[in-house]
């Protein structure tokens, strides 16, 4: 989990400073921590014995899991309060749980077993149960010692504040996995949205540039050919034969612009037409062989064509090899993509070759990108994809 430090001090990641017989302000915020401890404990506690019994007790009627469901979403709010609490005094500093989906959760039933089933509310009701005894016990430890046991007050804070600070880590943090698989995903997201931003961009610049000034030079010379054609046929014939150039360019501009946001031999005619397609423009021999009983979902094959393409466009500019080899196959629920070099070695994620984007883009949807290109050859690179299929896709739709 990353923590994020924001303010100086004993925070979460960093050690407090090491306790000494002066009282300190990092010893003076342990000890009105653990003097709050017994009136926070008593609150808590008062809260999820009512909340869980009654919840419980109503089982029985049709308002029971309900109030259940709603007495384990006010213990996520005392979780709040106490990692507040914790991160003020104690310098502890634990990422906030990600919400309920309760908006995205259907009807009420699907909303109230998505509480129910909440581990940060169950773990913040254990917390708070095994917090009325340690809070009797601290606030008695730290009061006494304040008038009898002063000399030694700061080491024996630091040791309560240490278990304190045990519990909170242990208790109120978010559930480790779920919450990384959250944040990857809302991380993947925007990698998503980013790259199809970053594409339109690039489609309606290469239009503009391209297709588009060549469509304009060619509507001007068609003019003036038109007006030439009474006075100076020659002249006009020569213009005209100017701009079928120019028509033949566009054409093809276009072509190499659709096909790179979705060639049609790839929709025709599938994966293995697709990569030959590609590969038969390398600057090197390059040997395809495509393993697969049945196509994969569109979006999927359209990944892992760009994917290929981009290698063999690498290894053409940068890789000065003599031959290249690009193996596709399925093992069990991926689809695994090998594309092999004989040239010079060296690539690298941080390159500069767009191998950056190719593991961001394979990221994004849950897939791998692996690369082993030691110093002077030969260079493998794996790119691992979830396997969809036609029947999934459909199933979606």
């Amino acid at each position: 989990m990353t923590e994020h430090i924001t303010s100086p001090g004993a925070l979460d990641g960093e050690r407090p400073p090491p306790p000494r017989l002066a009282l300190n302000n990092h010893t003076w915020r342990e000890i009105a921590h653990l003097l709050a401890n017994l009136p926070a404990a008593l609150v808590g506690f008062v809260y999820v014995v009512t909340a869980l019994s009654v919840g419980a007790g109503l089982t029985v009627t049709v308002i029971g899991f309900p109030a259940l469901a709603l007495g384990l979403l006010g213990t996520r709010q005392l979780g709040k309060l106490e990692r507040a609490r914790a991160r003020a005094l104690l310098g502890v500093r634990v990422e906030e749980p990600s919400p309920l989906p309760l908006r995205r959760g259907g009807g009420i039933f699907q909303r109230v077993w998505l509480a129910l089933k909440d581990p940060v509310g169950w773990r913040t009701c254990l917390y708070q149960f095994i917090r009325l005894p340690w809070g009797i016990l601290t606030f008695t430890v730290t009061l006494v010692s304040l008038f009898v046991l002063w000399p030694i007050l700061p080491f024996l804070a630091r040791g309560l504040a240490n278990v304190d600070r045990a519990m909170v880590r242990g208790l109120l943090s978010p559930s480790d996995e779920l919450e990384r698989r959250i944040r990857e995903l809302e991380s993947d997201r925007g990698v998503v949205v980013d790259t199809a931003a970053a594409d339109l961009r690039r489609i309606e610049r290469d239009l503009h540039d391209g297709a588009q000034a060549r469509l304009v030079n060619l509507a001007m010379g068609l003019g003036l050919a038109k007006e030439k054609l009474l006075e100076d046929p020659d002249s006009a014939a020569a213009m005209v034969d100017e701009a079928h150039g120019e028509v033949k360019l566009a054409l093809q501009e276009l072509r190499d612009l659709a096909r790179g946001i979705h060639p049609a031999v790839l929709t025709d005619r599938g994966l293995d037409a697709a990569l030959s397609s590609v590969a038969s423009r390398c600057t090197v021999p390059v040997k395809v062989t495509v393993d697969l009983a049945v196509r994969p979902a569109a979006a999927i094959e359209g990944i892992s064509y760009f994917t290929v393409s981009e290698l063999l466009q690498n290894i053409s500019k940068h890789s000065g090899a003599r031959s290249a080899s690009v193996d596709v196959w399925r093992s069990e629920e991926r689809l695994l993509i090998q594309v092999r070099d004989d040239g010079r070695g060296g690539a690298r994620l941080d390159g500069g070759t767009g191998m950056a984007g190719l593991a961001e883009r394979l990221g994004a949807v849950d897939g791998l990108f692996v690369i082993d290109s030691p110093l002077g050859g030969p260079t493998t690179v794996t790119a691992e994809l979830p396997w969809r299929g036609p029947e999934d896709q459909a199933r979606k739709q």
